[in-house]
């Protein structure tokens, strides 16, 4: 929570005033797919990218008419060195330069809200849309990172 909505709270409202100041500009904030459901093992990191989401929405909406646009991006999976640790499957893995490209893409397009690749939008719409009881019994033993101890 400290650094996927506070940092991202801390590093964008100082642009916020000026912004709407002089009437334009966009801010924009990278949020995560798995900020729609939360997923077996992330429920810290579901929790605080669903808290993105929902607090650049509202600021979109504080911003609306004012010049001033909000994008929020939502990578699905992307190769670095964290995610390459990871045992769980990562379908439609992105490389880092592909992914910079498509987010560079989205935000030209001052997009409102960009899910990366457009496949997991795909995949998250069913999701989201999915009755809690199937979903908890598709996704409550997927596999998942282990917990760190004391976590």
């Amino acid at each position: 929570m400290q650094v996927n909505v506070i940092g991202l709270a801390a590093t964008l409202q100082p642009f916020v005033a000026p912004m709407r100041e002089r009437g334009s500009g966009t801010l924009v904030g990278i949020a995560s797919v798995a900020g729609f459901r939360g997923l077996a093992g992330a429920g810290a990191y579901s929790a605080s990218k669903s808290a993105a989401i929902t607090w650049l929405e509202s600021l979109r909406l504080e911003l609306h008419a004012s010049g001033v646009g909000v994008v929020t991006i939502c990578p699905g999976f992307v190769a670095t060195p964290l995610t390459a640790v990871n045992r769980n499957p990562m379908p439609f893995l992105l490389q880092a330069p592909e992914a910079a490209r498509r987010i560079a893409r989205a935000i030209a397009a001052k997009k409102r809200l960009a899910i990366i690749p457009w496949q997991m939008a795909l995949v998250f719409f069913f999701l989201r849309r999915m009755p809690n009881s199937l979903y908890d019994r598709l996704f409550a033993r997927a596999p998942r990172k282990p917990r760190a101890p004391g976590a």
